[in-house]
């Protein structure tokens, strides 16, 4: 296998692109680089100056300024990695609730794509990563040695979601939303993102659905080491 090698994970949200990207690479001593965390990062950015979602050049020219940083978690909190905007340890921060509701429209502006894609790009370039997103086949890493395309059916997605804010939060939290609540979150933010949620033409597919991690991990290793 090559040491050069770069995996792109791609699907929509709750299909478990973050839980297997995750463990796939910490499997391989591969680095995890989940790009949504990016977008996040930066929605975040943007809420805390007041900035408004719908300005694209505004957020384009905040992209480009923000240091936006994906390391190694260095606390046991439950991290998978840990996220800084200019210094500031935002992990947790960016799994807001408004931050959700508003990440898709951030990320849907071409001058804040152009400008985070190429740092994607960048942080990949030197192989043996695991990357994860919603078009990483297609467009930021198209000659990826291996691209994954997760699905899974909108209840499946919005159960794993709400499971996860729930852990997370507890049943008694003032901001756990109810299931119905995630469930349409889920469906508005797929209607958002449905231009950058195709699979790329030789993505391999999997429905998640009815299969554990431990399930879908073996069938992506099974599919790497047929190539």
């Amino acid at each position: 296998m090559e040491q050069a090698e770069r995996i792109a994970i791609d699907g929509p949200a709750g299909a478990g692109k973050s839980t297997v990207g995750e463990r796939l690479a910490r499997c391989l001593g591969y680095l995890y680089i989940d790009t949504g965390a990016m977008y996040r990062a930066l929605t975040w950015l943007a809420l805390e100056r007041g900035l408004d979602p719908h300005d694209g050049g505004t957020l384009g020219r905040l992209a480009r300024e923000a240091r936006i940083v994906i390391s190694h978690p260095h606390l046991k909190d439950g991290r998978q990695y840990t996220v800084t905007v200019n210094g500031e340890d935002v992990t947790w921060a960016i799994r807001s609730p408004d931050v959700t509701r508003t990440v898709s429209l951030v990320s849907a502006h071409p001058e804040v794509r152009s400008v985070l894609i190429e740092a994607q790009r960048a942080l990949a370039r030197p192989g043996r990563v695991v990357m994860v997103g919603r078009d990483i086949g297609a467009v930021v890493l198209p000659d990826a040695e291996l691209k994954i395309y997760l699905t899974a059916s909108l209840e499946e997605r919005g159960r794993r979601r709400y499971a996860e804010l729930l852990e997370r939060l507890g049943h008694d939290h003032p901001a756990l939303p109810s299931f119905e609540e995630v469930v349409a979150d889920i469906r508005r933010r797929d209607e958002i993102d449905h231009d950058n949620m195709q699979p790329a033409p030789d993505a391999i597919v999997i429905n998640t659905d009815h299969l554990s991690v431990a399930q879908v991990l073996e069938r992506i290793c099974h599919f790497r080491g047929k190539r």
